[in-house]
This record gives structure tokens, C-alpha cells and sequence, in this order.
């Protein structure tokens, strides 16, 4: 599975509406500037996480983009779907032998498993030392 830059651009947007969750609306323009995008592009992606609810935009001086829900109850599957379209790694071909249907299928089910437990409170929490190589010895 290949997430496009929609993808990751739109989770982008989502981490930063996340952090901002309860604060004023966070115009498109700020997320930009601060992760460096294309402002033009995010607008482009905006209005597709607005149609399905996950954000709705505030006009005015003010204004800007707001979460719809808490973050803890926005997935990044939630997201993913919404500007990727279904979860799936590959196409499945009707000559794959059964074995490799039910590979990529074990691999959707993963991929999906781990974005539908991600949620975006999970990604504003994240810090590096959440991650530890296991075992790891230096000698």
C-alpha cells in the first residue's frame, strides 16, 4: 500500500487541527507556513475532510479550520479513507492463486488494524522516545 501525498499531507493538516483542538479556529495558511506546503494544496485537500465531516471551517477574520470531534475519536483510518479511498495493498488479480489472495488480504487487514487503532490523539502524543528498538546492544 502506497499512501499518496494526499494522504500524508491530509494527516498533516489533521496533527495540526489536533494540537490546536480547542483553541480558535487554525487557518490553512499557518499549517502551511509551519510545515512548509503548498498552501494552494491543502486547500485542495480540505474540502474533501469538510464533506465528510471531519473539519468544518470558521469564515472571518478569525477564521480558519476546527476538528469536528476530538482528536481521540478521529482515526488516521478515518482520514486515509477519506482522501485515499478504500485500504488496500495491492489489487488482487482473479488468477492469483489462492495462497496470494489471502496474503494481501491478511496485509489489508493489518494495515487497516493499525489505522483504525491510530487515532490522532495518539499522534500528537507521540514523541521519539515512545520508540525503542527492542533489544538493542552496542558494544
Amino acid at each position: 500500500m502506497k499512501i499518496s501525498t494526499k494522504g500524508r499531507y491530509g494527516l498533516t493538516i489533521m496533527i495540526a487541527l489536533a494540537k490546536n483542538y480547542g483553541d480558535q479556529p487554525l487557518p490553512l495558511k499557518a499549517i502551511a507556513n509551519e510545515y512548509e506546503l503548498s498552501e494552494h494544496y491543502l486547500e485542495q485537500l480540505i474540502a474533501p475532510l469538510r464533506n465528510s465531516g471531519l473539519v468544518k471551517s470558521v469564515r472571518g477574520a478569525k477564521g480558519g479550520y476546527l476538528l469536528t470531534r476530538e482528536p481521540k475519536l478521529i482515526t488516521a483510518a478515518d482520514i486515509i479513507r477519506t482522501l485515499e479511498g478504500p485500504i488496500r495493498p495491492v489489487e488482487e488479480m482473479d488468477d492469483d492463486e489462492p495462497s496470494k489472495r489471502e496474503l494481501w488480504k491478511r496485509i489489508r487487514d493489518a494495515v487497516r488494524d493499525v489505522l483504525e487503532q491510530t487515532t490522532l490523539q495518539d499522534l500528537i502524543e507521540y514523541n521519539d522516545t515512545n520508540y525503542q528498538e527492542e533489544n538493542m546492544f552496542y558494544i
